[in-house]
C-alpha cells in the first residue's frame, strides 16, 4: 500500500478550510438555524476530508464500497457536528464546551469506523516494490508536524485571549472601583474600604477616623472658567491628595467636588498632621493660565465607634460636621458632637410640624399698613407670615422659611400666604391693597401665572388690589425667562414691585426692560439715613430716579420721626415701618377702626381670557370654584 500525497495534503486543506468556514456561519447568527448550517458545513467537510484521504490510498487489489455504511457515515457526521455546533452557540447545558467538543468527536469517529467499515479490499499477490515505508514516515511525520503546529497555534491562541481576557477584567475593575476623572477611588472602593476598616478596628479595638471633604469655591472655578478648568483642578487636587498618603490612610472621591478620606486612628496627633497634609494640598494655589486658583475645602470628622456604631451613621455624622464647618466662616475644620444631631433632629421635627400646620391652617397672617408719606393716608397693607408654634411658641419667618425651601414645602407655603391675604383682603373696606411676597422657588414655578389668576377669581379679589413682591436676585437668575413670567403676570392686572431694591445687583437695565409698579427701597439705607451722608445721598439718588422713571418708591424700615420727615423732605412717595404701624392680625385692624369688613365672596368672573404680550399664550377659565384646589409641594 501507498498514499498519494498530493491528495493526501489536500484533504488536510479541505478540513481545515471547511471546519473554519462552518465554525464562522455558525458563530454570525444571520440565521436562527446558522449553527445548524454552521454544523452541516462542518461535517461535511470532514467526510470530505476522509474521503478525499481514502481516494489518496494505494492499494494492490480490489476496492469496493458498501454504500449503506457510507451514505450512514455522511449523515451521521453532518448530523452530530449540526449538534455539536449547536450546543457550542446556544449554550443548553452547563458544561456546554465540553459537551459540544464530545460530540463533535463522537460524530468524527462514528464517521472514520463507518466509512472504512464500507471500505472493502480484495488483495492481489504481487511483490513488495509497490510500498515504500520512507515515503510513508515523511508523510506521517509532515502530518504530525502540521497537526502540532495546530495544536500550538490553539494553545498560544487560548494563552494570548488569556491574558487579553485577564487584562481587560483587571481594566474593568479599575474603571468599577476608580473615579475616571482623578484616578482616585470611587465611592464603591470608598464604602468597601471602609467597611474593612470597621471589622479590623472592631477586631483590634482600635479606632477609625472619617473625613468628609467639600471643596470651598469649586462652584466658581466652573461658572468662571468653564467645566474644562474645573475637571482639570479636581484631577491636580486628586494626584495632590495620592501624593500625601501615607500607611493606615486612603482617599476617595465620592461626588462631584465632594471626597472622603479613612484613617486608621492612632492618636490625636497622627490625626491633626494628616489633616494638616489634606488642607495643606486642598488650599495651595493651582495655576490655571495667567490666574493662581485657590480652591479651599471644609473638613468634617468623625470617630468610630466614639461618634457613631455603624458605617451608615459614619458617614451622616461626618457629612454633619462637614456642613457645620462649611457654615462656619472661620473655621474650614470641624469634629462632630451631638448637638449637632440634635439640631438636624430639630429641624426634621419643626418641617413636619411645619407640614402639619399649613395642612391644618395653623399659620397666621398679620398685617403691616403702608401710608403716603405727603398726606399720611393709608395706601394699603403688606401681608407677612406668622407661625405662633404650639409648643415652641413664636418662631420667626428668617428660621421657617428656609425650612420650607429646604424641605419642598415654599410652594405650598407661598399659595397658602396669597390665597390666605387674598381672601382677607376682598372683605376690606376701604378696598385698599395688599402685597404678597415671592420667594424665588416660587418665581421660577412654570404655573405661577396661572395660579395667581386662580386664586384671585376663588377668592374674588380684584387684580388691581393684589401687588407682588419679588427681589431683585430673584429675578437675575434667569433675566429672560423671569420677564417672561413678570409679563404674563402683569397682564392679569396684577401690580408688581421691586424689594429690597439697592442691596442687590440694583440694574438701571433691569427697571428699563420691565414696567415695575412701585420700588421699595431696602430699610438697611433707612436705618443709617440720620447719621450717614452716603445713606442719604442714596436715598436721593433712588427717589430721583423714581421719580424720573414715574415709579412710586416705598421706603420700608421707618422707626423715627426723623426718618420719616427726610423722606418727606426728598419727596418719597410711601412709607412703611414700626412707627407708622406694626404687623398685626387682621382682626385687631379691625378693632382699631383701621378697616371695616364685608361678607366674603367668591369669584364671579364667567369667562376671562388673558393675553401674555410675550408668548401670545391665552389662559381661559371657566367658572370660579368655592373650594381652593389643593395642590401637593
Amino acid at each position: 500500500m501507498a498514499f498519494d500525497p498530493m491528495l493526501t495534503i489536500f484533504s488536510l486543506l479541505i478540513a481545515i478550510a471547511g471546519a473554519g468556514a462552518g465554525f464562522v456561519i455558525a458563530a454570525s447568527r444571520f440565521s436562527r438555524f446558522a449553527s445548524a448550517i454552521g454544523g452541516g458545513v462542518t461535517g461535511l467537510a470532514i467526510a470530505v476530508m476522509h474521503y478525499t484521504g481514502m481516494a489518496a490510498y494505494r492499494v494492490q487489489g480490489i476496492v469496493s464500497w458498501d454504500r449503506t455504511y457510507l451514505v450512514a457515515s455522511l449523515v451521521l457526521v453532518v448530523v452530530l457536528s449540526s449538534l455539536a455546533l449547536y450546543i457550542a452557540t446556544a449554550k443548553p447545558v452547563r458544561h456546554y464546551r465540553i459537551a459540544a467538543s464530545a460530540v463533535l468527536l463522537v460524530g468524527i469517529v462514528a464517521l472514520h469506523f463507518t466509512g472504512m467499515t464500507a471500505f472493502q479490499v480484495t488483495p492481489l499477490l504481487v511483490d513488495n516494490s509497490f510500498s515504500n515505508p520512507g515515503a510513508m514516515q515523511a508523510l506521517a511525520l509532515s502530518v504530525a508536524a502540521v497537526a502540532m503546529v495546530i495544536v500550538g497555534a490553539g494553545l498560544a491562541s487560548y494563552i494570548i485571549d488569556d491574558s487579553v481576557r485577564t487584562d481587560a477584567l483587571d481594566r474593568l475593575r479599575h474603571m468599577a472601583l476608580n473615579d475616571s476623572l482623578t484616578g482616585l477611588p470611587n465611592r464603591t472602593s470608598f464604602i468597601d474600604r471602609l467597611d474593612h476598616e470597621l471589622d479590623l478596628s472592631s477586631e483590634i479595638k482600635g479606632k477609625v477616623a472619617l473625613i468628609g471633604i467639600d471643596l470651598n469655591r469649586f462652584k466658581e472655578v466652573n461658572d468662571i472658567r468653564g467645566h474644562a478648568a474645573g475637571d482639570r483642578v479636581l484631577k491636580i487636587l486628586g494626584d495632590r491628595m495620592a501624593g500625601v498618603l501615607q500607611d493606615g490612610e486612603f482617599v476617595a472621591r465620592t461626588g462631584g467636588d465632594e471626597f472622603a478620606a479613612i484613617q486608621r486612628y492612632v492618636d490625636q496627633p497622627s490625626l491633626e498632621d494628616f489633616l494638616a497634609r489634606l488642607a495643606g494640598v486642598l488650599t495651595a494655589p493651582i495655576e490655571e493660565g495667567s490666574h493662581d486658583i485657590a480652591v479651599g475645602a471644609s473638613m468634617g470628622i468623625a470617630l468610630y465607634p466614639d461618634n457613631a456604631t455603624s458605617r451608615e451613621t459614619l458617614i451622616s455624622n461626618a457629612d454633619l460636621a462637614m456642613y457645620r464647618a462649611k457654615a462656619d466662616l472661620t473655621h474650614h475644620v470641624c469634629y462632630y458632637d451631638q448637638s449637632m444631631d440634635d439640631t438636624v433632629r430639630a429641624r426634621r421635627s419643626l418641617a413636619s410640624d411645619l407640614r402639619s400646620a399649613i395642612a391644618n391652617d395653623q399659620l397666621d397672617v398679620h398685617y403691616q399698613v403702608q401710608t403716603s408719606v405727603s398726606t399720611n393716608e393709608i395706601r394699603g397693607f403688606e401681608a407677612l407670615l406668622r407661625w405662633n408654634h404650639p409648643e415652641h411658641g413664636f418662631i420667626p419667618p428668617s428660621e421657617f422659611i428656609p425650612l420650607a425651601e429646604d424641605n419642598g414645602l415654599i410652594l405650598q407655603l407661598g399659595e397658602w400666604v396669597l390665597r390666605r391675604a387674598c381672601a382677607d383682603a376682598s372683605t376690606w373696606t376701604p378696598a385698599y391693597k395688599v402685597a404678597v411676597n415671592l420667594s424665588p422657588v416660587q418665581f421660577v414655578h412654570g404655573d405661577l401665572a396661572k395660579m395667581i389668576l386662580e386664586v384671585l377669581m376663588s377668592t374674588g379679589l380684584s387684580a388691581s388690589r393684589l401687588e407682588l413682591e419679588l427681589t431683585e436676585s430673584a429675578i437675575f437668575q434667569d433675566k429672560e425667562r423671569s420677564f417672561n413670567v413678570l409679563r404674563q403676570i402683569k397682564a392679569l392686572g396684577v401690580n408688581i414691585a421691586l424689594d429690597d431694591f439697592g442691596t442687590g445687583y440694583s440694574s438701571l437695565e433691569m427697571l428699563r426692560a420691565f414696567p415695575f409698579d412701585k420700588i421699595k427701597l431696602d430699610r438697611s439705607f433707612i436705618i443709617e439715613a440720620e447719621e450717614s451722608l452716603q445713606a442719604k445721598s442714596i436715598i436721593r439718588a433712588v427717589l430721583a430716579l423714581g421719580k424720573s422713571l414715574e415709579i412710586p418708591v416705598l421706603a420700608e424700615g421707618i422707626e423715627t420721626q426723623g426718618q420719616l420727615s427726610l423722606l418727606g423732605t426728598e419727596g418719597c412717595d410711601e412709607a412703611q415701618g414700626y412707627l407708622l404701624g406694626r404687623p398685626i392680625p387682621m382682626a385687631q385692624l379691625v378693632e382699631k377702626g383701621t378697616l371695616n369688613m364685608r361678607a366674603r365672596t367668591t369669584g364671579s368672573f364667567t369667562d376671562l381670557s388673558v393675553v401674555t404680550p410675550s408668548s401670545n399664550v391665552t389662559i381661559s377659565t371657566s367658572p370660579a370654584r368655592t373650594e381652593p384646589r389643593a395642590r401637593s409641594a
